[in-house]
């Protein structure tokens, strides 16, 4: 009777409080060269209303940029932004995943080429739970698979943390998932730590990042970023044509031609295509 009474207390405390699980996702962008292996902090926050899943380093740079602007119109009225700065920002996972309780509607806010998406994703996620288990941390945890956006998905999941979410978009299982990886090994999420945050931490700049969302679904997502990956220069083609007068200067601050400007942002884009093949969501390319 004790020991039920403790798990509602418990189960009651983690509902009643907005948690915070950190992720380590360790990932690699180039399927030729598996030893370029990188790894990021991400942040999974649950509250009655939802979750949200983010880059810890992009949110910590991003901050750090906001109170300096923040700091600089009280000093002097205005803001001075620096593109240099703004170039330098830290991490590398850019996009956030929100999700609705309890419907668990999903969506992203991501970018491709120079808009920002809000994307509606209404795939479901179909697990196959397996008997076996295994400790991955602190937490007895229970294998399930399943198939999505173009992979193979092995997931860990805890009843001792009760949250039917994850890292990224999956989501569906009796507990938390606490580990995820695809077949490759090249997209991986462990759980590393839990806790707490304040809401009025999670305030939203109004100068980095604070986009006009355009609203698609995954779908017309998928077109559009097939279209901005093939033609990086779109945006400035349409510009012009639209009777845009453009302006560019080289890193040396020479005038450069609109012309030039295109033909160097193709190859740019066309070579770090080449790396960037091994996407999380690799159906994107197919």
């Amino acid at each position: 009777m004790k020991k039920l009474l403790f798990t509602f207390l418990l189960i009651s405390a983690f509902f009643s409080a907005q948690n915070r699980f950190i992720y380590d996702y360790k990932f690699v962008t180039d399927s030729t060269n598996k030893a370029d292996l990188k790894s990021e902090l991400m942040y999974l926050d649950i509250s009655e209303k939802g979750s949200k899943f983010y880059s810890r380093e992009v949110y910590v740079s991003d901050s750090i940029m906001t109170a300096a602007f923040e700091k600089q119109i009280k000093a002097t009225g205005s803001m001075n932004v620096d593109m240099k700065a703004m170039s330098m920002r830290k991490g590398s996972v850019r996009y956030k995943i929100h999700k609705n309780y309890p419907s668990f509607e999903t969506y992203s806010l991501t970018r491709s080429g120079m808009d920002a998406y809000k994307v509606w994703d209404k795939r479901k996620i179909q697990w196959k739970i397996l008997p076996e288990k295994q400790k991955i941390g602190e937490f007895e945890a229970q294998k399930a698979v399943t198939e999505f956006a173009g992979r193979k998905w092995t997931a860990w999941f805890t009843e001792e943390l009760p949250f039917q979410d994850g890292p990224y978009k999956f989501r569906g299982l009796p507990g938390l998932i606490v580990k995820l990886e695809d077949a490759t090994q090249s997209h991986v999420f462990e759980l590393k730590a839990v806790g707490k945050y304040k809401e009025e931490i999670q305030k939203v700049s109004e100068f980095v990042g604070n986009d006009k969302y355009i609203e698609v679904n995954q779908e017309q997502y998928k077109k559009i970023f097939l279209e901005d990956r093939n033609d990086p220069a779109k945006s400035m083609k349409m510009a012009m044509a639209n009777g845009a007068v453009l302006q560019f200067r080289d890193q040396s601050g020479n005038e450069i031609s609109a012309s030039e400007m295109i033909k160097r942002r193709e190859q740019q884009v066309k070579e770090n295509n080449k790396r960037d093949n091994n996407l999380l969501e690799l159906d994107l390319l197919q």
